[in-house]
């Protein structure tokens, strides 16, 4: 079967070029491969990707989806370890960014936040494929916290 071997890569219009880079890498820590004057942004969080994400200066103003509107509801940034997620975590609430939800999903665990410009961004980690239940691989109870005092 012909498919694509994964994502590439994703391009976001945002209002404030600066503000939403800083977000990118001060928080979800993705480093700069590339910029382009004040139009354009590349950022991966590997070291075998020339980007992961784009972003790209827009002087339009976003207006917020309605909540059974058609479009991207979230993009994800995966994590090594629950230990990298709880650390990340952390961060997230150090900076006073707004947790917008908090998901359980069985085999993985995630945080969800909002972007300067709204967009909702996932950050998570999944359990080893090995660790899988048979069954439904999203039904059951995460066996880890976001707080590492937890277990």
């Amino acid at each position: 079967m012909l498919r694509p071997k994964k994502l590439g890569h994703l391009v976001l219009k945002v209002s404030d070029l600066n503000l939403s880079e800083r977000f990118y890498t001060k928080i979800i820590g993705l480093r700069i491969t590339q910029r382009i004057s004040n139009t354009m942004v590349f950022m991966s969080a590997s070291d075998n990707a020339s980007h992961e994400l784009a972003l790209m200066s827009t002087d339009q103003i976003r207006s917020s989806p309605e909540k059974n509107s058609v479009g991207l509801y979230h993009f994800a940034w995966a994590m090594d370890s629950l230990e990298d997620l709880q650390q990340i975590y952390q961060k997230i609430k150090n900076n006073d960014i707004e947790v917008v939800g908090i998901g359980d999903h069985g085999i993985s665990i995630g945080v969800y936040i909002l972007d300067p410009d709204g967009n909702q961004v996932e950050i998570f980690y999944e359990l080893p494929k090995n660790k899988w239940p048979n069954i439904n691989i999203f039904k059951g109870n995460f066996p880890g916290s976001l707080d590492p005092n937890l277990k």
